[in-house]
């Protein structure tokens, strides 16, 4: 069965690579077929990036300032207020919004990826308590009765999304497993339905789909619900080098069960599942993995592979983190500096999970990278200390271009599936 199209979350996370594909072959996941968007001449002077935001604003914003904040920079002013001003009366945010004076009406594009991005960032960077807590309060009114959400309000759930909000929840100070769908489901419940079982081949048997209808193997939905299932976000704790590989489903047949429900046991064998999933996934492909948009040739995936490097973090599956954090520390910078903040802010947020350094990540300083897209921090944070010599990295979650998002990608998204930066 061929796999399903990237999901929305996954556009948002990889339209920061709008130039990528014409400037670095082995990061490019553009198509050729589809044009690099305007920058547009009157951005507000608080918004990270210099593309349109018209599809991923919040989200590019939200991941930019969370990674900053992450590495001990405090975001300029503006910039927050910017993101903190995209918010609708109801809590929910759309990806953009270019006049803030005009109230969100029932037209209005309302995301759950992008209200959870922000929650994510808004809750980290402290002090927006109100803002938070209106944000989750919609994610709670939208929630589908499975237990899990949509990226769009009124379809049917995915696993991205889902991942997304119990990200959000977490980050709010809120137990994923105490929140409950109109029909008694938790989050995690709702995400749970998404992982693969015994009707799939083995090599794809503990990975997750993104939604059930026509189910299929996919590294994206598998990368978020690694990270999801464990009731953590875009931020995880630094895995030890040294900690264990991930351990794959059961054998059908075998005579062993999987934990059956949503516990915390059935939980963690999921996330390890699909991180085993996506181990051999990255093996198979030298280390990385693959993307291709309808019509177009498969090639690497620099912005998901950062998402499963997190996701192995996130699990403490650091020795199985090293190879693919490695590949990402030789092309991910190279991938990012014409992509965006949105890129940087992934590459960031893998250097921490895996502990290494993102002021020396490749060569690269990718903080200075990140502050030099948007306004000026009002705090540059600090160099991390060197480690001593022999420790170094680890190695020693394509934002298809707005173009893409504003054609046939977005086009595609919410006619057909109504689903899942720069």
């Amino acid at each position: 069965m061929a796999p399903l199209a990237p999901s929305r979350a996954a556009l948002l996370r990889r339209a920061a690579v709008v130039c990528a594909a014409a400037l670095v072959p082995v990061a490019a996941t553009a198509p050729t077929a589809f044009a690099a968007p305007t920058p547009s001449p009157k951005l507000p002077a608080g918004l990270y990036g210099s593309g349109d935001p018209q599809y991923d604003g919040v989200w590019r914003q939200s991941l930019a300032l969370l990674a900053q904040h992450t590495v001990r920079v405090e975001p300029a002013a503006a910039a927050v207020d910017w993101l903190t001003g995209q918010q609708c009366a109801d809590g929910a945010f759309t990806a953009y919004r270019a006049d803030t004076a005009k109230a969100c009406g029932a037209s209005t594009m309302r995301d759950t990826n992008q209200t959870g991005a922000a929650v994510q960032a808004l809750a980290a960077l402290g002090g927006h308590g109100a803002t938070v807590e209106k944000a989750v309060h919609w994610l709670k009114s939208v929630q589908n009765d499975d237990g899990g959400w949509p990226s769009l309000p009124g379809s049917a759930s995915d696993a991205n999304s889902t991942a997304v909000v119990i990200g959000a929840l977490t980050a709010a100070g809120q137990d994923p497993a105490k929140v409950t769908s109109p029909k008694g489901h938790t989050p995690y419940e709702g995400l749970l339905t998404f992982r693969l079982g015994c009707a799939v081949k083995p090599a794809e048997r503990g990975a997750f789909t993104f939604q059930l209808k026509g189910a299929a193997a996919n590294a994206d939905a598998s990368a978020a619900a690694a990270t999801g299932a464990l009731g953590k976000g875009f931020v995880v704790p630094a895995a030890g080098k040294d900690a264990d590989t991930p351990v794959a489903a059961p054998e059908c047949g075998d005579g062993k069960k999987e934990p059956s429900g949503a516990d915390p046991a059935a939980l963690r064998s999921a996330a390890s599942g699909a991180s085993a999933y996506l181990v051999r996934e990255m093996d198979a492909h030298g280390q990385h993995l693959m993307s291709a948009m309808p019509g177009a040739k498969p090639q690497p995936d620099v912005g998901n592979t950062a998402d499963a490097v997190v996701a192995l973090a996130a699990g403490g599956h650091g020795a199985a983190a090293r190879k693919p954090l490695a590949w990402l520390e030789k092309n991910g910078p190279a991938w990012a500096k014409p992509a965006g903040p949105a890129a940087y802010a992934q590459l960031v947020l893998a250097a921490h999970a895996t502990g290494t350094d993102p002021r020396d990540f490749g060569g690269t300083d990718l903080v200075a990278a990140l502050n030099a897209t948007g306004p000026k921090p009002s705090q540059a944070g600090e160099k991390a200390v060197p480690k001593e010599k022999g420790t170094g990295s680890i190695s020693a979650w394509w934002l298809v271009p707005v173009g893409l998002a504003a054609g046939a990608g977005i086009g595609f998204l919410m006619s057909g599936r109504r689903k899942r930066g720069q």
